[in-house]
């Protein structure tokens, strides 16, 4: 037992004094659980300096340096005023906290400055790709050149590695020629506007109406709502959302924006706006994930060509997540594109009028088109009302009575 104590002593010993010489291997993070007192006393290896260890406060100190910006900035400027420059410190410091914290650097503004910049060299480097990749550029006719940053990025995804080290140079080359700005825009960024409505005319279209530039309705909820948001902020619109592009103004008072909404209401005896608030990008992102998901509560006259009785209609109450399927309606077909979309019926309440009249309550999923169910749409609707019943039905009104879906937050008056 000696002998082994002994062995095992002596061995500790060796390896101690080869450890001694060998210094440590640089860790991939520094560690930064000792807290801003203790960050301030780690060396370059992340651990807790001895008080013999004279370098540690000068190696702390060279992380705080940016070496690559340095460089960058140092091209461009003199050396004086580079170390002097608020910009330097400001991007070093931030750049030096990402690296020691393992931050991520995120500023968020609705102010936004876009840049062009144009550099033939690049376009030049690219073609390789356009002949390893034929099919990631394809001309359009909105774009300037074939080799945009998402059919590059698609490119370089596709290409085989062998393939590309053969026409690029690893490391590249560096480039003889500086890059120009071919344009400079300073806009502030979308605004983002949501509320809840009241439709009460059915001759009021969600969207404006207009087949071959012919206008077939004089107005529609989006118009009626969105003309005052564009009067108030004084930007352009884009279709189907009310997205406010480049605003001259980004903030309004919970005041104001209660005024605005009294003024929409104020313009038309068709609609009723309430809840109107500013959202976020991420918010409406959210609505739109959801929208499967969402049901609507729907209340429908119906007509029929020949006589019902109550009994005819009853067993209607029982079917029970009727599945649909649903090609692209004809009186959307001009704006929407040719599909078959499945749809459910989630549930069906009859309530008999006379023998050729009745009123069916509906819950369905959002984006059934009701109309179409009921009267079938020449067959691009199976199954429907009329197919169910055995006879033509047609639709005579349409209500919606509520849509399940808790968005935009309820205001309080």
């Amino acid at each position: 037992m000696k002998d082994l104590q002994e062995f095992l002593r002596n061995s500790q010993e060796k390896e101690d004094t080869v450890y001694l010489d060998v210094a440590d291997p640089p860790c991939k993070r520094i560690r930064l659980e000792h807290g801003e007192e203790g960050a301030d006393d780690l060396n370059h290896n992340g651990a807790i300096p001895s008080a013999g260890d004279g370098n540690s406060a000068m190696e702390s100190s060279a992380v705080k340096v940016c070496n690559v910006c340095l460089g960058i900035l140092q091209e461009f400027c003199e050396a004086d005023f580079v170390k002097k420059s608020p910009l330097f410190r400001f991007v070093s410091d931030l750049l030096s906290s990402v690296a020691i914290e393992n931050l991520t650097a995120l500023v968020k503004s609705l102010f936004e400055v876009s840049v062009v910049f144009a550099h033939p060299e690049t376009d030049e480097e690219c073609h390789f790709l356009a002949t390893a990749c034929p099919d990631c550029f394809k001309p359009a006719k909105n774009k300037q050149s074939v080799f945009t940053r998402m059919a590059v990025i698609k490119a370089l995804e596709k290409i085989k590695e062998e393939d590309f080290l053969k026409h690029f140079p690893c490391p590249p080359s560096s480039p003889k020629n500086l890059c120009d700005a071919l344009e400079i825009q300073c806009n502030n960024g979308a605004v983002f506007v949501a509320g809840r409505y009241n439709k009460y005319s059915r001759n009021l279209p969600q969207t404006p109406w207009i087949i071959d530039g012919e206008r077939k309705l004089e107005s529609s909820v989006e118009e009626l709502i969105s003309e005052h948001l564009m009067a108030e902020f004084k930007a352009d619109r884009r279709p189907f959302a009310i997205e406010l592009v480049n605003p001259r103004r980004i903030r309004f008072t919970a005041e104001e924006m209660r005024r605005l909404q009294q003024a929409i209401n104020d313009s038309s005896d068709k609609i009723q706006v309430r809840d109107l608030q500013l959202v976020t990008r991420e918010a409406i992102g959210r609505m739109k994930e959801g929208e499967e998901e969402k049901t609507k509560t729907y209340s429908a006259l119906i007509w029929t060509d020949k006589a019902i009785q109550r009994e005819d209609i009853a067993f209607l109450d029982d079917i029970k997540e009727l599945k649909l399927d649903q090609k692209t309606p004809l009186r959307v077909l001009h704006r929407r594109p040719l599909a078959v979309r499945c749809r459910l019926i989630h549930t069906m309440k009859s309530e008999y009028i006379d023998e050729h009249h009745f009123r069916l309550h509906l819950k369905t999923q959002a984006g059934t088109y009701i109309k179409e169910f009921v009267h079938g749409d020449f067959g691009r609707t199976k199954p429907n009302i009329g197919s169910l019943l055995n006879r033509t039905a047609d639709i005579l009104e349409l209500d919606v009575e509520s849509v399940d879906v808790d968005w935009p937050p309820t205001l309080a008056d």
